[in-house]
């Protein structure tokens, strides 16, 4: 039974990662192709801004890969749960920050339209959401490792 548990809950970890991601891509996919139909120059300028949500579908594929390595088919259902819950800091930070990622992504590819020379800067908005995924994906490769 813990190794069913466990499994649900790295399946939804990735699973959730991974829908924050479609939304934030979703969001800044879009407002990239409106600003690339007035200008398709700015194509290298708005393309980091666009990708920045899915790294959070990454991370939290990267801790189903670890996770499924610490599976064992004989797992009590308290490391089942344990496992949950250490995946689950992955799976909330995932889907929320890449969600947010892309709204704060969007604003700044419409600046970039406007003025194309505010890249590099306007990149330290979404980034600083990115940091809270970062942290989401360090502990739950702490957890996973007491699991």
């Amino acid at each position: 039974m813990g190794y069913t548990i466990a499994l649900i809950g790295i399946a939804l970890c990735v699973l959730l990662c991974g829908i924050g991601s479609c939304l934030g891509l979703y969001k800044t996919s879009t407002a990239a192709a409106g600003v690339l139909g007035e200008d398709p120059k700015k194509f290298g300028k708005v393309m980091v801004l666009v990708l920045l949500p899915a790294t959070q579908g990454i991370y939290g594929f990267i801790i189903g890969i670890i996770a499924s390595g610490s599976l064992n088919v004989a797992m009590s259902t308290e490391l089942g749960w344990a496992m949950v819950g250490a995946v689950i800091p992955m799976a909330f930070s995932g889907l929320i920050s890449a969600f947010f990622q892309g709204k704060s992504a969007v604003n700044c590819i419409y600046a970039v339209g406007k003025q194309e020379t505010l890249s590099g800067k306007l990149i330290v908005y979404p980034g600083m959401i990115e940091f809270y995924a970062i942290l989401g994906l360090i502990v739950s490769i702490m957890f996973i490792a007491l699991v």
